[in-house]
């Protein structure tokens, strides 16, 4: 029979550290949080050969007293909580005690720190998970940990690391988020000597994503700001036509630390529903703040994702945030063809940035340190750009627009003012028709048109699920549909506006759409979900319209809320300045 051994405590804490301390990421990760729970407003990070051969966390927080410090590293000591109670009340980033005694178990760790009510500092070193040398020391307010030779008595784990670009690559990533969660924190990286971030800590987000994202990002923010009951929600998002492949900008902070949730990630994407194009992503800097009771914070080792109490209720107070934004804004794109020549100037308006932590912090730590400090950069350039919009769809303009002609059976175009106006009638008519019907839905007026013979369709097993939730609701907008037998299913009637469609794609489409609602869904998400698939039925692009039918159609698209995209997040309308148009014919040069 096998012998059941008890683990030294050498061997628990190394185990340990494997569930904490993953790669350099997951080290600067639990100290930046502790500098920020210690109240720091400046935080200098410093690493070398992505994190390997050393990391230094600077910060000028509120320091440990020395009676405290070989506590700090005991596994599961922590001054954030004091019972299990406390859970449900956790307002501060670290909280479960793991992360220093972790971080000494599988490096060289030197830790400098003073308290302001001290006379002097104390330098504290541990190898390993043994204690080296605790001794007096003069320093200035706050604490500096240096941690050297990562993963240096587990090799194997140092084995499974990616390149120390890469790794490099992750840190920054990560500092950049804590950056944005905290803008009123001066946050620099320093990588092998290169500065790759410094932020001001001035507060100002939108500065901090400048820093972070760069000028052309930055012109097209759009401020989000709502509170509602239980929360508040309030950030950046950018213009829709700042659209991404992917999630890796939509960026969520909840109570100061950043979460993966798809709740939040379903309430922004639904927001731009119809303002961007399908199978792209928009840009998102969001910042929620709730009652602690209202969510569980503990769900994750690395605290990446929390659980809310209420789902629902975060999903529309978010959706309500971002789409009352949207809703508001004047959106027709200029477009140019080719680079403008003023793109090219250089960026002429500076703000001063103070250095993350003072020099003579600086230089007394690095008496303790063989490592070397970099210099912070004085001034980071910044410049947001303002864009303005013709009054295109006024009232008043509509009266001087001029209908000059179609292109391609599909374009027209219209000239106002200085611009040119070129209209997709096929988006266009989407999105008179998407309108309609959605209003139709909400007033509950409803006709059916049967069909003769019925159709049959057959339905996959999460079709049929689909089917079975909805019936009601599809038979409440003119759907007929009942068991065939088996997987197949007849249609007898459909929505009488929509009767000139493929009746078959027509009521897949609808599943399609269903099928992507969340568990718990509003109505009128169910709604706007219905209606997008009825946009099937507008006029195609190649159908000639007369000048009569196009001028009808404008005004209906110029009556909408929102005319200019079509459900699928198309543009119905762009422009082109007469300005841009004389410099392409070289009547302009500057």
């Amino acid at each position: 029979m096998t012998e059941i051994h008890i683990l030294d405590q050498l061997t628990i804490d190394k185990i340990a550290a494997g569930e904490v301390v993953e790669r350099p990421l997951n080290v600067v990760k639990e100290l930046m949080e502790n500098a920020i729970d210690a109240n720091a407003t400046s935080l200098s990070v410093e690493i070398r050969d992505g994190g390997t051969s050393m990391i230094r966390i600077t910060d000028n927080g509120v320091g440990i007293d020395k009676e405290q410090i070989q506590k700090a590293f005991y596994r599961h000591s922590t001054s954030k909580i004091s019972s299990a109670d406390d859970l449900s009340f956790v307002t501060s980033l670290g909280f479960r005690g793991e992360a220093l005694s972790s971080i000494a178990a599988v490096s060289k760790v030197e830790l400098c720190t003073k308290t302001k009510e001290s006379m002097t500092g104390t330098i504290y070193k541990i190898s390993g998970g043994k204690e080296i040398s605790m001794e007096d020391a003069g320093l200035p307010d706050g604490t500096t940990v240096i941690v050297r030779d990562l993963f240096y008595n587990t090799p194997a784990r140092l084995k499974f690391l990616k390149t120390a670009q890469t790794e490099a690559g992750y840190i920054q990533d990560m500092v950049n988020k804590i950056a944005l969660s905290h803008p009123e924190i001066a946050i620099k990286l320093t990588s092998n000597g290169a500065v790759r971030l410094s932020t001001s800590g001035n507060g100002d987000l939108k500065s901090t994503i400048y820093a972070v994202f760069g000028r052309d990002i930055t012109s097209h923010l759009l401020s989000v700001d709502g509170v509602y009951d239980t929360l508040s929600v309030n950030g950046y998002i950018a213009a829709p036509e700042i659209a991404r492949s992917n999630r890796n900008f939509e960026l969520f902070f909840v109570n100061g630390r950043y979460v993966k949730d798809p709740v939040l990630s379903s309430a922004v994407e639904e927001a731009f529903r119809g303002y961007q194009m399908k199978g792209t992503f928009p840009f998102t800097v969001l910042n929620l703040r709730i009652e602690p009771e209202l969510m569980d914070v503990n769900v994750h080792p690395a605290k990446l994702e929390i659980r809310f109490y209420d789902n629902e209720q975060i999903f529309l107070a978010v959706k309500d945030a971002v789409s009352s934004v949207l809703y508001k804004r004047e959106n027709i794109p200029s477009f140019t063809v080719g680079p403008k020549e003023e793109d090219k100037e250089p960026v002429s308006v500076k703000q001063s940035v103070p250095e993350p932590f003072e020099d003579n912090r600086v230089r007394q730590i690095s008496v303790f340190s063989e490592e070397s400090v970099y210099p912070v950069e004085n001034e980071v350039p910044v410049s947001f750009e303002q864009t303005s919009f013709v009054p295109f769809i006024s009232e008043e303009a509509r009266e001087k627009h001029r209908l000059i002609g179609v292109i391609f059976d599909t374009y027209w175009i219209a000239e106002y003012q200085d611009s040119l106006f070129i209209i997709d009638q096929h988006a266009a008519h989407e999105k008179v028709l998407y309108e309609k019907f959605l209003e139709n839905i909400k007033n509950g007026v409803h006709y059916s048109q049967k069909l003769m013979p019925s159709l049959i369709v057959t339905l996959t097993p999460k079709e049929v699920e689909v089917l079975d939730r909805f019936h009601e609701q599809l038979s409440e907008l003119g759907f007929e549909v009942s068991s065939y037998g088996g997987s197949e299913y007849a249609i007898s009637a459909v929505p009488a506006d929509l009767y000139t469609l493929d009746e078959s794609e027509l009521f897949l489409s609808f599943l399609e759409e269903l099928t992507i609602l969340l568990p718990s869904v509003s109505s009128e998400l169910l709604l706007s979900r219905i209606a997008s698939a009825a946009c099937k039925a507008a006029v195609k692009g190649g159908n000639r319209l007369t000048f009569t039918e196009a001028n009808a159609l404008i005004d209906q698209l110029l009556s909408l809320d929102n005319p200019y995209n079509c459900p699928h997040g198309r543009p119905t309308i762009i422009q082109m300045s007469k300005s841009e148009l004389e410099r392409k014919f070289k009547r302009i040069l500057s």
